[in-house]
């Protein structure tokens, strides 16, 4: 059984790994962690039918700007706010 450790450290190359650009050795100990946990299958499955649903869409809709603050604060990316 993995540790909750063991599936962060994997689930921080999540973006990668979808997108198709995870290194192979790094791809294949991410796949070999996914047979045996399921939270993070599902992690993955969400994440995979998220930028499905998104690259459907074709939406170009701005975000209101307090709903991007939010989001960026969320996701600890805080450097990008005094961009925009």
């Amino acid at each position: 059984m993995a540790t909750d450790q063991h599936c962060r450290e994997l689930l921080g190359t999540l973006s990668e790994y979808v997108d198709g650009t995870l290194q192979k050795a790094l791809c294949a100990e991410l796949e070999k962690h996914l047979a045996g946990c399921d939270n993070c299958r599902i992690v993955v499955n969400t994440l995979r039918k998220t930028v499905e649903l998104y690259r459907e869409s074709g939406e170009t809709e701005d975000i209101p700007d307090e709903i991007r603050h939010r989001l960026y604060l969320r996701l600890n990316l805080e450097d990008f706010l005094k961009d925009s």
